[in-house]
């Protein structure tokens, strides 16, 4: 039996926002009836590209309906660009974490929200790319390196808890191992190269990022950032 926290509970139980936008500015729409879980959000902008107003409509089990619930309570008056930032862990996060097997619940309110972001900016979501792992559910390999690096996944178990590859026929379990070998050894690589740099070169790429990550949301704000050797 699956523990849930009494966030999740409440956000079940009385979902905040359910609906749908009919003048929205983005609208995303992912999952599947076949698949279990499908959810639809939409989204309104005022005149200062801030999030006025979330809704979403959804199929799904309990955490599908917290997690989508949670989603749109956390995007509202966020400006759009700091939204774009969200993740399925920051939901998990806010609801007091989910059970490992439901994780997947908040990576799909993170895709719903990155296609209706892509709507609004007239992008064209790609289809899939990458080579099909997951037969059963259509997972592609990239799908399953970007949970295993941005979590931390470790073993096939917690990838289908993520990203459900592998929760079906099984096949695809030897090239999920495969696949989350190629990141851990990629991050070691990664470390190795970081460790040989000089003190000079990692702070040129420390404000790099600062540059293009975090500096452009804060001076939006009237902020700004400064590194200090």
């Amino acid at each position: 039996m699956w523990e849930y926290t009494d966030k999740v509970k409440d956000h079940f139980i009385n979902p905040r926002n359910v609906g749908f936008i009919d003048d929205f500015d983005g609208m995303g729409e992912v999952g599947s009836l076949a698949c279990g879980d499908a959810l639809k959000l939409t989204f309104k902008l005022d005149n200062e590209n801030i999030i006025s107003d979330a809704k979403f409509q959804t199929f799904g089990c309990a955490s599908a309906i917290a997690s989508s619930s949670a989603l749109t309570e956390m995007i509202k008056g966020m400006p759009l660009d700091e939204a774009a930032k969200v993740t399925n862990d920051d939901i998990a996060k806010y609801l007091g974490g989910l059970p490992k097997e439901k994780m997947h619940c908040s990576v799909m309110g993170r895709d719903a929200l990155e296609h209706a972001i892509a709507n609004y900016r007239g992008e064209e979501v790609k289809e899939k790319e990458g080579e099909i792992v997951c037969e059963c559910f259509g997972i592609t390999n990239l799908e399953i390196e970007r949970a295993v690096k941005e979590s931390g996944l470790t073993t096939v178990e917690d990838v289908t808890d993520y990203v459900k590859a592998g929760g079906g026929c099984g096949n695809c379990h030897d090239r999920i191992r495969e696949i989350i070998q190629e990141v851990s050894s990629q991050s070691i690589t990664e470390r190795q190269k970081m460790e040989n740099l000089t003190n000079i070169q990692k702070i040129k790429l420390i404000e790099e990022t600062l540059d293009r990550e975090v500096k452009p949301a804060l001076n939006k704000d009237g902020g700004d950032i400064e590194l200090v050797d």
